[in-house]
């Protein structure tokens, strides 16, 4: 069933609210945690493979816990392979971090007129640019 026009103008609304007044949480939220880096997924790869030379020797050697220790090599490589970057979690953490009441006015405005700022920064001042041109 769709929205009558009075609940989507309501529902925009309250959109542009959230997006305005809590942009440090719709960051938070939106933010994607579960992509693994580059530098990680190549150290990862190499600890997996070293776990699995490690396994081999084990084997040749004729050692069990030569063995255990290459698998648990290897798990750790793999993990270390699939985990989440921590990048953009620096970063937010460093902007988050700051508390008083001017610490996310600065950043609104500031990323406008230059190219970077952060993803979010520049949604929210297109999305500012659109909200005013209606």
């Amino acid at each position: 069933m769709p929205l009558s026009e009075q609940e989507q103008r309501l529902l925009e609304e309250m959109e542009r609210s959230l997006y305005q007044n809590d942009s440090d949480f719709v960051a938070r939220v939106t933010k994607r945690q579960g992509r693994p880096t580059y530098t990680s997924i190549t150290l990862g790869v190499l600890g997996a493979l070293a776990g699995v030379a490690v396994i081999i020797l084990g084997l040749v050697i004729r050692q069990p816990l030569i063995g255990v220790v290459g698998f648990v090599l290897m798990l750790a490589g793999v993990l270390f392979a699939l985990r989440p970057g921590f990048r953009a979690a620096r970063s937010g953490g460093a902007q988050g971090g700051t508390s008083g009441p001017g610490a996310s006015g600065p950043r609104k405005g500031g990323s406008s007129g230059k190219g970077g700022g952060s993803f979010m920064d520049r949604m929210n001042d297109r999305w500012d640019k659109r909200s005013q041109d209606r």
